[in-house]
């Protein structure tokens, strides 16, 4: 197979393809100097010939942009023979500026340096596209910083502004979102009557405006219930009733929860819990000892009609803390990347023996801290003491 033979170019093709090329066409001397200047390029300026030539081409820039030639262009040519995709602005005859792009070669000869070459392409087009990317850009951060304030405020509303006073006891909340979307995790504590108080502590599935929604609504079932009834198995089991009841099986919703009610006793209080499906509350004795309050069976709330519900009791002392968490504190990682778990937290538990639930909940916040991005889920904490 033969090739095709290339074509010959006559002298007036070669001088058209010069002149009406689709690209601005200048050879100047080394120093600058312009020698000539095509068509393409003069049109697009509103020169003549005679306008260009025998001038500079940093005589064509701007300011800034005659700056720049000499401090980086010309300096750049120089040194590597050419230089490509520089952005610089052209003084069009009338005074208004056209963006380019340039490309210089730096022709050598037996003597050394002999002329450059360039070449230039209007950029307006691009110039154009990169402003409205940028405008873009800064629309998309305005609206991520609107959706995370909006996000934060939405958040607020799903976590108690404030914990009640419950005479002799101590009680803390803490809350660390992990990313801007509204979280899962929640938690209250209010009182039932005089002397009894109702807290739980929860996590629904996903994220965004889906989960609020059903924090919403198990945060206000759980305690629309706890008034009227005494035995927390039945408070966790009316919600499980409630969420199968609003979502479809096509679109269940569930969550996780430990709800709990506390009592005076003595110098101390008595804790009965129901859990479906969260992980267990820990009791810290006073000697730093942990034990964790175990709810086997139960199970998550509001995918299974019969979901089992398990009971636990504790009494606490003087000197004694509860606190229940949310699975964000397990998920943790170490600097070696391992999960935290039940063992590492139970250590770090041990440790908050004797603080007030105040202190506890901070020393809580600055070890997550500390992790930083080993915290990849919402974490929510709650914790009562007993002062001594």
């Amino acid at each position: 197979m033969t090739r095709p033979e290339a074509p010959v170019l006559t002298g007036a093709d070669a001088e058209d393809l010069w002149e009406n090329a689709p690209c601005g066409y200048l050879s100047a001397r080394p120093d600058g100097t312009i020698l000539r200047v095509n068509a393409t390029l003069l049109n697009w300026l509103g020169y003549r010939a005679e306008d260009v030539v025998g001038r500079r081409f940093s005589d064509l820039l701007t300011a800034g942009g005659r700056i720049y030639h000499e401090t980086h262009y010309a300096p750049l040519l120089r040194m590597q023979s050419e230089v490509r995709e520089i952005a610089l602005d052209l003084v069009a005859a009338d005074g208004s500026r056209l963006p380019v792009l340039v490309n210089s070669t730096l022709r050598t000869g037996p003597g050394g340096a002999a002329g450059i070459r360039t070449t230039v392409f209007d950029a307006r087009a691009r110039r154009a596209y990169e402003r409205e990317l940028l405008r873009a850009r800064q629309e998309a951060d305005r609206e991520r910083e609107r959706l995370a304030r909006l996000s934060r405020t939405l958040q607020e509303t799903l976590l108690p502004p404030g914990l009640p006073e419950v005479p002799g006891l101590r009680a803390a909340g803490y809350y660390r979102a992990a990313r801007d979307l509204v979280g899962g995790d929640f938690y209250d504590l209010f009182p039932v009557s005089a002397d009894r108080w109702a807290f739980f502590i929860g996590d629904v599935c996903g994220k965004g405006a889906e989960a609020a929604v059903l924090t919403s609504l198990a945060r206000y079932t759980l305690r629309a219930v706890a008034v009227r009834e005494s035995d927390p198995r039945a408070v966790v089991r009316t919600l499980n009733a409630v969420l199968l009841q609003e979502y479809r099986a096509s679109d269940a919703r569930f969550c996780t929860v430990l709800f709990g009610l506390i009592e005076p006793d003595g110098d101390g209080f008595r804790v009965d819990l129901a859990g479906g499906g969260h992980p267990p509350a820990l009791r810290v004795a006073d000697d730093g000892a942990v034990r964790a309050l175990e709810t086997p069976g139960g199970q998550l709330v509001g995918v299974f009609a019969d979901a089992g519900v398990a009971a636990a009791n504790t009494r606490l002392g003087p000197g004694e803390t509860l606190l229940l968490y949310t699975d964000g504190l397990l998920e943790a990682r170490d600097a070696h990347g391992a999960l935290l778990g039940e063992g590492q937290l139970a250590s770090v538990a041990s440790g908050f023996a004797g603080l007030d639930a105040g202190t506890i909940v901070e020393r809580l916040g600055q070890w997550l801290s500390d992790l930083r991005e080993g915290v990849s889920d919402d974490t929510a904490a709650l914790v009562f003491t007993v002062p001594r």
